[in-house]
């Protein structure tokens, strides 16, 4: 079959399969099954419309397959309009209107956000970043212009709070934005050059030689690290004054040891890196994200006493990882260590030419690992057990689900299947509060994202924290409801309405990891426990990760 995307004489095809991978053949495009969808021919400001008609392959040449009905002018997108109504969780709102590719000649700047005369939005976004965002969606729609700064030194950037505008922006067309940004500077420098901070093909090159190591395959071998960790706290909870223990800073301890368990799996090497992060960590943290969002900084170079602080943790950190990787690559070499664990596998890894992988590298890619492994499971779990804690009948249903799959025994890798209501409950989690609630980007060129352009050079955050809230797509979404993520739920919002593990070419490639970790250890902590919330108002705050500002304790009560 010929491609008329390429041809301005000709009218756009759409195809749209069960799986709903929908496509403009070849090019890639979003529409379900059964939506009706306007395309216009190049130059034209009309467009025609057409029925899709879903496909299990892509068929084979031949006429246009859809069912061509009237040329009309072309309307305006669905996140253009105001809440429509819905059925529960939108299962029945697979829009009947219309979704159209052709766009108006012309398209004006985005509104800008009301601030402060002098500050802009600065103290609004210190102060609540997710509520800003939201209300900045509530005024002005999907594409907000921000200003942040006194005069002199204000800054500027662009959110993008559709579904739409997450997926082009992430996805479809990503080449026209840049990760290379001021705060993914800062964290290259504290962290070095691994796979979430590397760029272009550097980072084609580290996703390939990486992506043995998470396959669901290698992923699953880490399950009884998992579960065995979490026994442990089960054991160390008995003790617990007054059966009161902050989940945060529990769960922010467990995932460090969990992940430095797989990552380095001997004893020794985690007792010597759990406290090591835990000292340091949080202090580099700050200190990037301080430079980050800064009007001005000084070098880092520059002897000031938190340059030297962060200076000294930068040291401390890298010096106790080049020891274990010198130990380890020594052993490997030698033949002597057959072990699975993340380092042996980074350590005997080759690229694209058949390159071992530096010891610099490794220690990069580990620090990685470390950082958002630990810090994003942390976040999920802890207040999924807050949430669970405050809405006694959903935890009662999990209760009743991992009894019934675990029967007593504890739970493998193979169980996560078995659990879907469980993973319902960690999806619902991550949809009210995704542990990278903004993803930040930099536009090449001037791009259009709905009605608006965004030019050339400009930043643009992309927020799943607000997206995973619009309520024209989650009825009630300040609620607590798994049930939102049934299949049939799902499979009726727009594709990128949940992306807590980002999307396109830069999404996560430990999602799967994550979700057996954060599955598993909840399963063990709920065969075990039931929990009670001590703690209702929980502040949050967005450093590299969002985390609890404050206390998140809960009672547990033994189960026999």
């Amino acid at each position: 079959m010929t491609n008329p995307f390429d041809r301005p004489d000709t009218d756009y095809l759409v195809l749209v399969n069960d799986r709903r991978q929908h496509s403009l053949w070849p090019s890639a495009v979003d529409v379900p099954a059964g939506w009706t969808v306007a395309f216009g021919p190049a130059g034209r400001p009309d467009c025609l419309e057409f029925t899709a008609t879903a496909w299990a392959e892509p068929p084979p040449a031949g006429p246009c397959p859809v069912e061509h009905r009237t040329a009309r002018p072309a309307p305006a997108p669905p996140d253009a309009s105001g809440p429509q109504d819905a059925a529960r969780h939108g299962s029945s709102r697979r829009r009947d209107s219309i979704m159209t590719a052709s766009t108006p000649t012309v398209s004006a700047p985005p509104p800008t956000m009301t601030g402060h005369p002098l500050f802009g939005s600065l103290m609004d976004l210190q102060k609540d970043t997710l509520g800003t965002y939201l209300k900045a969606l509530r005024d002005h729609g999907d594409v907000v212009r921000f200003t942040v700064g006194p005069p002199g030194m204000r800054a500027e950037f662009y959110g993008v709070f559709s579904a739409d505008g997450a997926q082009q922006v992430l996805a479809s067309s990503a080449q026209t934005f840049s990760k290379e940004n001021r705060f993914l500077g800062e964290l290259r420098q504290s962290f070095g050059n691994g796979l979430l901070t590397s760029m272009g093909d550097e980072y084609l090159r580290q996703r390939r030689m990486l992506q043995s190591l998470f396959t669901p395959r290698q992923v699953n071998e880490y399950g009884s690290e998992i579960t065995q960790e979490t026994g442990s706290l089960v054991e160390r909870w008995r003790t617990a004054p007054d059966a009161t223990v902050d989940v945060a800073e529990e769960m922010t301890g467990h995932t460090l040891r969990t992940i430095s368990r797989i990552l380095f799996g001997r004893k020794n090497d985690v007792d010597a890196m759990v406290p090591t992060v835990q000292r340091n960590f949080p202090l580099i943290n700050a200190y990037a994200v301080k430079r980050a969002f800064a009007p001005v900084n000084l070098s880092r170079k520059v002897p000031t006493p938190g340059n030297l602080r962060a200076a000294k943790a930068h040291r401390e950190l890298y010096e106790v990882c080049d020891e274990i990787i010198s130990a380890r690559r020594a052993e490997d070499s030698s033949g002597s260590t057959g072990r699975n664990d993340m380092l042996s596998l980074l350590a005997r890894a080759h690229d694209d030419d058949g390159n071992p992988i530096s010891a610099e590298e490794t220690r990069n890619q580990v620090l990685v690992f470390l950082v958002t492994g630990h810090e994003s499971t942390a976040t999920t779990l802890g207040l999924t057990l807050h949430l669970l804690a405050r809405h006694p009948e959903v935890q009662a249903r999990a209760h009743r689900e991992v009894d019934s799959v675990l029967s007593g025994r504890e739970p493998v890798a193979e169980d996560l299947e078995k659990l879907p209501y469980l993973t319902r409950v960690l999806k619902e989690t991550l949809r009210l509060y995704p542990a990278a609630p903004a993803q930040g980007r930099i536009a090449t060129e001037d791009v259009r994202v709905g009605s608006y352009t965004i030019p050339a050079g400009a930043d643009v955050v992309v927020s799943s924290g607000v997206v995973q809230r619009r309520p024209d797509i989650w009825e009630d979404p300040e609620a607590f409801d798994p049930d939102r993520f049934l299949p049939e739920h799902e499979a009726a919002r727009p594709r990128y309405a949940w992306f807590p593990f980002g999307g396109g070419p830069r999404a996560c490639i430990g999602q799967h990891l994550a979700m057996l970790n954060a599955t598993l250890t909840l399963s063990v902590l709920l065969k075990n426990y039931s929990f009670t919330a001590v703690d209702t108002d929980i502040p949050l705050n967005t450093g590299i990760t969002l985390r609890p500002t404050g206390q998140v304790r809960c009672r547990l009560t033994p189960r026999t």
